[in-house]
């Protein structure tokens, strides 16, 4: 490896390490009580070393919320190609679910934690791009499963549908991070619940039949 790959290599690295540490001060003293000069402590950097990668903790943040909405599309890239709006959904719930479970840190910062809203017109995801606006996928989905007569006919918004499901399934993940290890309860598996909580909220919503 010659030095120029050797320096972006160890660039990288030292950006990955700012980013892992931002993430994790957001989420522990929240976002308005962290400064740079934490994140640099955070990982035994000079503050001036931070600056030569981002220059203030919001193109922090933004980069964080970017790469972990990414990833969250990517979650629904494979459902996408299902036919069926309603399955769609379904898998998308499962799907969903799955990546707070597996990723509680990152679901904390994007659902969990209060921070300036990202600017649309320098977030590298597209609003409203189904392929990387989650929310966008979510609601594609529903528009179609409206148009071909699956939702129950009293029901007409979309945005309405996808806010109420979200608020379902969001419940079922920030409980499980909050409360997991609280013995006051006798917590069922997550599996069983996020998958009443899919069958609930889908056969709220469709026609009878349509299931």
């Amino acid at each position: 490896m010659g030095t120029k790959e050797r320096r972006e290599r160890e660039r990288a690295e030292v950006r990955e390490k700012i980013l892992e540490a931002a993430r994790e001060l957001f989420v522990s003293q929240g976002y308005e009580a962290v400064t740079m000069r934490k994140i640099a402590d955070r990982i035994e950097y000079s503050p001036t070393a931070i600056y030569l990668h981002f220059k203030d903790k919001e193109s922090v943040l933004r980069e964080l919320c970017d790469a972990d909405f990414h990833a969250l599309a990517r979650k629904f890239g494979k459902i996408g190609k299902i036919a069926d709006p309603v399955e769609r959904l379904k898998k998308a719930a499962h799907a969903y679910v799955e990546f707070g479970l597996d990723h509680p840190n990152h679901y904390r910062l994007m659902f969990m934690t209060p921070h300036p809203p990202i600017d649309k017109e320098e977030s590298t995801v597209e609003k409203g791009n189904p392929e990387e606006d989650a929310y966008a996928f979510l609601k594609a989905t529903l528009e179609e499963a409206l148009a071909a007569g699956r939702i129950r006919p009293e029901i007409t918004d979309a945005d309405l549908l996808a806010q109420t499901l979200w608020a379902g399934l969001h419940g079922v993940v920030a409980l499980q991070i909050a409360k997991a290890n609280d013995p006051w309860c006798d917590w069922r598996s997550t599996t069983a619940r996020s998958g009443l909580m899919t069958d609930v909220l889908v056969r709220g919503i469709v026609r009878r039949g349509e299931e």
